[in-house]
């Protein structure tokens, strides 16, 4: 079985493609694939309480810390991707062929 949760984005496999709620599966070279769009929208309240309950720390350091909080905290330092119109996650600038446009946060402090 081969769940692609990032089917959404590009997918991880060469053997994925979109699928939806009322026809999730199919199957190539004897694999079973589930490769659903938007996996959440089948459960909203359960998938927004979720997202809420594990976001919300963060949401909470933010609003009492400010911009502070992205260099005092790793955690969400290390989900930032842009600051200040400088790209801070490298994989990214590299992604997108901008390495001139790359500053490591830290820097930006």
């Amino acid at each position: 079985v081969l769940v692609d949760i990032a089917v959404d984005q590009g997918g991880c496999v060469e053997t994925a493609r979109p699928t939806s709620h009322s026809d999730p599966v199919y199957t190539v070279d004897g694999v079973l694939h589930y490769c659903v769009t938007n996996m959440p929208g089948a459960y909203p309240r359960t998938a927004t309480v979720a997202l809420t309950q594990a976001t919300l720390p963060y949401l909470k350091r933010l609003a009492t810390g400010g911009r502070a909080a992205l260099f005092e905290d790793p955690a969400l330092g290390a989900g930032v991707n842009t600051h200040e119109g400088y790209l801070t996650c490298q994989p990214v600038a590299h992604g997108l062929n901008l390495q001139a446009r790359y500053r490591s946060l830290d820097s930006l402090a």
